[in-house]
């Protein structure tokens, strides 16, 4: 019965938590309404889901956000010291070449949204095949062992929630 009411449950959650994050409210209305979305649009869009990925909810994904929100406050600060007090001659970027051994797109749009969140680098193309991946650097010491970071830090941590 869930499944057949719920077939997509972790879009269900996220369009209710989009809707009452777009109401800059809770209310009784708006509560039903969201619920109301988050029911009738993914059973709508059931078909175009056929080889959804699974997604491991509990300590995986809570470990890949914990880190993924550390990251993110911490490059902000490392960001803001580089604009305030280095000279534009001292930047060292870089175009960086991830390979990449996720099997979903899912996965990878998670991992190019990550990477994108980051103050300090963009995710800029994913190859044709989907094996690679492009990312622009704001400073980066040695391109090889910030490769070697990102999947370790992302990409390892996608693996075990993407399943």
């Amino acid at each position: 019965m869930i499944k057949w009411l719920l077939p997509h449950p972790a879009l269900s959650v996220m369009l209710l938590a989009v809707w009452l994050l777009m109401a800059n409210t809770i209310t009784v209305g708006g509560l039903v309404l969201g619920a109301i979305f988050a029911v009738i649009l993914p059973k709508f869009t059931e078909p175009f889901w056929p080889d959804r990925p699974r997604i491991r909810f509990g300590r995986a994904l809570a470990g890949y956000v914990v880190i993924v929100l550390y990251d993110i406050l911490v490059a902000n600060f490392e960001v803001a010291r580089i604009i305030l007090f280095r000279r534009n001659r001292d930047l060292r970027s870089r175009w960086l070449i991830i390979p990449i051994d996720l099997t979903t797109p899912e996965a990878v749009t998670v991992l190019a949204g990550t990477i994108s969140l980051t103050p300090g680098t963009v995710s800029s193309d994913v190859s044709a095949d989907g094996r690679y991946l492009l990312v622009h650097a704001l400073d980066v010491a040695d391109a090889e062992a910030e490769v070697a970071r990102i999947k370790a830090r992302y990409e390892a941590r996608l693996q075990r929630v993407f399943t």
